[in-house]
């Protein structure tokens, strides 16, 4: 017997936990009230109908899952995040004076990185959180290695000392093998 295809769509959503969708419109709402500051009710209720419209669409494209809303994260990403915008800085700061100071040599190189992470998910907050930090570009993720371009020598050592890796570990938690 052939189950419909209506019928299947309908199966798969209701296999996604409500408490995702949940936290998705609080998200977004959360997000869409700081960015646009507006809290006259007229539009506060579109914004707020325009993020439920948005998870009713993640919801029926079935991209409302776990990664999507990582609640099993808690609140780990916010001090990872703060210490993530502090070598940001420094980074931004690094790449300035080599550039503006011709005797600081610029060496570009590809370099490895082994990336300890256990889930898909911390892996690319990972590999992400190497190409926000100015001077180094994650290029490829090849099974459990990161392969990074690096504008200096002293930015890949910075990578290769593995506190981001370390930290980015941190976020799997206890769940971690």
């Amino acid at each position: 017997m052939t189950v419909p295809p209506a019928a299947e769509s309908t199966a798969r959503q209701a296999n996604q936990p409500l408490r995702h969708s949940i936290v998705l419109f609080f998200v977004l709402a959360s997000f869409w009230l700081s960015w646009s500051g507006h809290v006259e009710q007229p539009l506060l209720a579109f914004g707020l109908a325009s993020c439920g419209l948005v998870v009713v669409i993640c919801r029926r494209m079935q991209i409302v899952d776990a990664e999507g809303a990582p609640l099993r994260l808690g609140l780990r990403p916010l001090p990872y995040a703060v210490w993530l915008v502090k070598e940001v800085i420094e980074a931004n700061f690094h790449v300035a004076r080599r550039l503006l100071d011709p005797r600081l040599p610029i060496r570009p190189q590809l370099i490895r990185l082994k990336a300890s992470q256990s889930e898909d998910l911390t892996r690319v907050v990972y590999a992400n959180s190497i190409t926000l930090t100015p001077g180094t570009v994650s290029v490829a993720i090849e099974d459990d290695e990161i392969v990074v371009h690096a504008l200096t020598h002293s930015a890949a050592d910075e990578d290769k000392s593995g506190e981001m890796d370390r930290r980015v570990t941190q976020l799997e938690g206890s769940r971690k093998s």
